[in-house]
């Protein structure tokens, strides 16, 4: 990472057909670059420090809730080693419903590329945190 930090980090991203997560980036208003939905589409490679918003898949039932959590679309990004080594936090979205597996995508990224995670917000967020991610994360990013 460069010797001086930016005060706006570029956020990488991911969301479905549905749009929730990217309705939640444009709201923040900083630099941005989507992950592809499908993967006939082209790589996306990065190649400066992010942070990584994802949604969270399927609702922990059972054994093995930690499978299919994580977006095949967000592994395949971070089976990468350059994005992977960029990779600086991650903020996850989720269901309230899922209970214990609330934002667990965010808790898998964070335990397996060993990075912060950051924020955690209800399927698209709040007003509040839309001010709560971009005020803090701009803070967060200039400590960096």
């Amino acid at each position: 990472m460069s010797a001086v930090a930016t005060t706006a980090p570029l956020v990488v991203f991911f969301s479905s057909v549905s749009g929730n997560t990217a309705r939640f980036v444009e709201k923040l208003g900083l630099p941005s670059r989507r992950i592809p939905l499908h993967s006939t589409e082209e790589p996306l490679i990065i190649d400066e420090p992010f942070v990584l918003i994802t949604p969270t898949y399927g609702g922990g039932q059972g054994r093995g809730e930690e499978k299919g959590a994580v977006p095949k679309q967000v592994i395949r990004f971070l089976n990468d080693e350059r994005n992977r080594n960029n990779l600086r936090g991650v903020i996850s979205a989720g269901n309230t419903n899922f209970g214990e597996a609330f934002c667990l995508a965010g808790e898998i990224i964070s335990r397996k590329c060993h990075v912060p995670h950051l924020y955690r917000l209800e399927v698209f967020g709040t007003p509040d945190d839309v001010d709560r991610v971009s005020d803090g994360l701009e803070r967060w990013w200039t400590q960096q």
